[in-house]
């Protein structure tokens, strides 16, 4: 099996680097940061895919690392129920997934501080050069370095990031600082409220230290807002005045943004969802985009992930996606005896079509409910799954 080199040490590079290991492969993770990744108040949607690896090969029940509801439920803006659905979802935190994988690759070959500064095809591998002057070689170079992938520029510096129009207002606050109506409105479901040209859900994730008992856990919101392109350079100016290209982080969005984002809560939000909005101490934003290759492999180099496909985050998939790619790499690699050349081909065609489909499916739910007029509480696209409704 050849020795494969994974740049991008977050959950997509994670779960392919422990799925290649486990198929025989020799693999490093070489992650740019400096200190072990984190995330601060991420909430997601997890679905089988990214459950997969800690359940079938570590041992995990899914109740261990990420909470369950039971219902779908839209509030109208006076706190009472459009309408309610019995659907099972499964969510948890970024740091709580990835705490999980993290620990299970060995420390030794999970290397921090090692950037990846530019890779060529070499004596059939890829060599391999970094900022602190080291050179390696790899018989496979897999790259998860994310919706900036500086690999991808690189592999095709013809695509680029698509603004698809909006923002997503994150952040989490502890279940058990809200008032009790709020509380008995929202623990058990995940709960929307779809306005004009915007709409917001709110569910309960994993607490802090990964404590999944009801009381105990965080409250996460995300709500889709539009901000024009031609607004979104002075948008994402932090409070330094530091012009960001993709997200504002906790404590860094301008008092302004936030005092504006609060008083038009207060005024059009359901009550119960107001509250757990306006309660955020350090709300954060993440602007939404597309991203769309061509190709995913070249020679001996891959992109999987946010760094070949970057969705928008309506059918909860991104990291499914990122997970499906590392177990569809790993089985083309045993079924090919480990033969780089002949399992990247095949590899390509199934999660480049994979990529596309999720890709036009999340364009759609996003534009009709910003732009299109036309969403409706229960909307039948509004389905978590990375393969769509009926699959």
């Amino acid at each position: 099996m050849p020795a494969v080199a994974v740049v991008g040490g977050s959950l997509g590079g994670l779960t392919a680097a422990l799925l290649l290991r486990d198929a025989g492969c020799d693999v490093t993770v070489y992650e740019r940061s400096q200190a072990a990744l984190e995330a601060r108040g991420a909430g997601i949607a997890v679905l089988d895919q990214t459950l997969r690896y800690p359940v079938e090969r570590l041992g995990l029940a899914p109740e261990e690392i990420s909470t369950r509801t039971d219902r779908v439920r839209f509030l109208e803006r006076d706190g009472s129920i459009a309408l309610e659905e019995r659907r099972p979802n499964r969510f948890s935190a970024w740091n709580t997934i990835y705490r999980v994988l993290h620990e299970a690759f060995p420390a030794s070959s999970y290397l921090l501080g090692w950037e990846l500064t530019a890779f060529a095809a070499e004596d059939g591998g890829v060599r391999l050069t970094f900022g602190n002057g080291e050179v390696r070689r790899a018989d496979l170079l897999v790259c998860a370095d994310g919706i900036s992938s500086a690999s991808r520029l690189r592999m095709f510096p013809e695509v680029a990031p698509g603004y698809a129009g909006y923002v997503g207002w994150r952040g989490t606050v502890p279940e058990a600082t809200l008032s009790a109506a709020t509380f008995e409105a929202l623990h058990d479901a995940i709960t929307y409220q779809v306005l004009p040209d915007s709409h917001i859900l709110v569910y309960p994730i994993p607490g802090p230290s990964g404590s999944v008992e009801t009381g105990t856990r965080l409250m996460n919101m995300v709500w889709y807002r539009n901000v024009p392109a031609s607004q979104l350079p002075a948008f994402l100016t932090d409070r330094d005045g530091v012009r960001r290209e993709v997200s504002l982080p906790p404590s860094q969005v301008r008092p302004e943004q936030v005092d504006e984002m609060r008083r038009f809560a207060e005024r059009n939000l359901a009550p119960p969802i107001a509250e757990m909005v306006t309660s955020v101490a350090e709300p954060f934003v993440q602007a939404v985009f597309d991203i769309e290759v061509p190709r995913m492999a070249v020679g001996r180099t891959c992109l999987v992930g946010d760094a070949a496909f970057a969705v928008r985050p309506h059918a909860a998939a991104g990291t499914a996606k990122a997970a499906e790619d590392g177990w569809v790499l790993a089985e083309e690699l045993v079924g090919a005896g480990g033969q780089v050349d002949l399992a990247l081909p095949r590899w390509e065609r199934r999660q480049l079509a994979l990529g596309a489909r999720l890709l036009a499916r999340t364009r759609e739910i996003g534009d009709s409910s910003q732009f299109g007029h036309d969403f409706r509480p229960g909307d039948p696209r509004l389905v978590f799954g990375l393969y769509g409704p009926g699959r």
